[in-house]
């Protein structure tokens, strides 16, 4: 669908109606190690192909969404010079996750010029490249659909997600007319219309991305158990709700990406970007609450339903695609790291990220109440019927001393004593202190908070997709609010 001259609607029919089939290309035979794909962590891969090497979301080094994250694999020790000899980098999102500006800080000190690529999305990519202070000079922002020529035999293509075509992406690779398929964590990759039997598929599987329903409290689904008891001949137990919860949610994620292998057939299916950990002491009880998918337990849903062959590799693995596609028994086909190789991080070097988080508490816009309205008129969010108590605490979400504890309502962007007498939906926000005066100071987005599980929510009416699906209008690309209001992305 696009707009006419006159703001009309024009509906256009794709030609032809899957853009990779333009200017098709029949495979070639590939050389032993021509071909080869090195899984480094999360969902980061290093991809030879032929003299060219495409690195895909680095990750490497410190948390994502401010401190809520955490690599759980141990990345290989030559993973920096991976990324300096890499000719491109897909970045196919701007959560920290896939965009880490730690990661990519270090590559910029020796190669500032590394091409990188991104798609066209409503939501630039490195729309906060500016504020991050990382030097990178060869950003490329590419349309949707068109085949990207690399080299003779190379060539990708981005394509955007049918639930978030704002932000997500996924990508094909083609070399001598053998694909490669990354949906990284599209919920609907290119609206569900994607190649089929392409050598090498990999996608996200764990779930987990969302603080719903870990940091929600105080409602029908995730209260107060005792009032719940006395109040009602059969309560709901929160911590047995959410469990289930979780479990179901956890559930339907596999059996989705089940259904789309089987659906899509490739040769060869790897499930990764999923790995990570809430590893900060403060944060033990997101650890063990938020369960993770299995890969495992993916791969045996496969193998069921089809002869599809799964690789779940661990840091340094190598799979040899020239040799995998001649013959899945060879043993070269897959180089597993060498023995003794560090897999899973046992420690974590917080101090330097907390101490950057740290560092807004004192900072000298926060000894005026006045920064609030400063701080809700830049963002722009306005013209919803929404009423949020924002509280600032410590690390067991207890109020901060001297911290800040206020009433904005959306409707016409107010700061009340009280909650307006009118019937409004009711959010209440307990926030780190360090973690939402870094956010506020730097103009970043609140999935920090929110998937970073960095709040603790309570909510009225608490029901599982408590407003409406709408975007509410006058809102700046930040976007400020949403990301907490809905359930959970995949």
């Amino acid at each position: 669908v696009e707009k006419n001259e006159e703001n009309g609607l024009l509906f256009l029919e794709l030609n032809p109606p899957n853009p990779w089939d333009s200017e098709p290309r029949s495979p070639e035979d590939l050389a032993f190690g021509e071909v080869q794909i090195t899984y480094l962590t999360h969902a980061c891969m290093d991809l030879k192909l032929g003299d060219k090497r495409m690195v895909f979301d680095p990750w490497l080094i410190g948390p994502a969404f401010a401190r809520g994250w955490w690599l759980l694999h141990e990345p290989p020790s030559d993973w920096l010079e991976r990324l300096y000899q890499a000719d491109l980098i897909y970045i196919s999102h701007m959560h920290s996750d896939h965009l880490s500006y730690p990661t990519l800080k270090k590559v910029a000190g020796r190669r500032p010029d590394i091409p990188i690529y991104v798609g066209n999305t409503e939501r630039p990519v490195f729309w906060n490249l500016k504020r991050s202070g990382v030097q990178l000079t060869n950003i490329n922002v590419v349309p949707f659909g068109i085949w990207q020529q690399v080299d003779k035999n190379l060539r990708f293509m981005i394509l955007m997600d049918g639930v978030h075509p704002e932000m997500d992406t996924c990508i094909i690779v083609e070399y001598k007319g053998h694909k490669i398929l990354n949906t990284v964590d599209c919920t609907r990759p290119n609206g569900g219309r994607l190649p089929m039997k392409v050598d090498l598929m990999m996608s996200d599987f764990a779930g987990g991305a969302s603080g719903f329903p870990m940091t929600f409290s105080g409602g029908k689904f995730t209260g107060n158990t005792l009032y719940q008891r006395n109040s009602n001949p059969n309560p709901v137990i929160p911590e047995e709700w959410k469990a289930q919860f979780i479990k179901t949610e956890r559930k339907k994620l596999l059996n989705y990406k089940a259904r789309l292998v089987k659906d899509l057939q490739p040769r060869i299916y790897c499930p990764f970007a999923g790995y990570f950990v809430e590893s900060h002491p403060s944060d033990k009880y997101i650890k063990e609450t938020n369960i993770k998918n299995d890969p495992n337990e993916l791969n045996n849903l496969i193998k069921k339903n089809s002869d599809v062959l799964t690789w779940t590799p661990r840091p340094g693995a190598t799979l040899d695609l020239g040799r995998m596609l001649k013959d899945p028994t060879d043993r070269k086909g897959i180089i597993e790291p060498p023995e003794g190789t560090k897999i899973y991080k046992d420690s974590w070097d917080f101090g330097p990220y907390l101490r950057i988080l740290n560092a807004a508490v004192g900072d000298e816009i926060f000894r005026h109440s006045c920064w609030i309205k400063e701080y809700f008129t830049w963002a722009g969010f306005k013209d919803y019927n929404l009423v949020v108590r924002m509280i600032e605490t410590d690390e067991d979400f207890s109020p901060f001393p001297g911290g800040y504890d206020y009433l904005v309502d959306f409707l016409d962007l107010s700061f009340p004593k009280e909650r307006p007498s009118r019937e409004h939906p009711y959010e209440e926000i307990r926030s780190r202190v360090d973690v939402i005066r870094h956010v506020v100071k730097h103009g970043l987005l609140w999935d920090d908070l929110y998937i970073g599980f960095q709040t603790r929510l309570q909510r009225d009416p608490d029901v599982l997709e408590p407003f409406p699906n709408k975007t509410p209008p006058n809102t700046t690309q930040l976007e400020v609010l949403p990301d907490v209001l809905w359930v959970e992305r995949t």
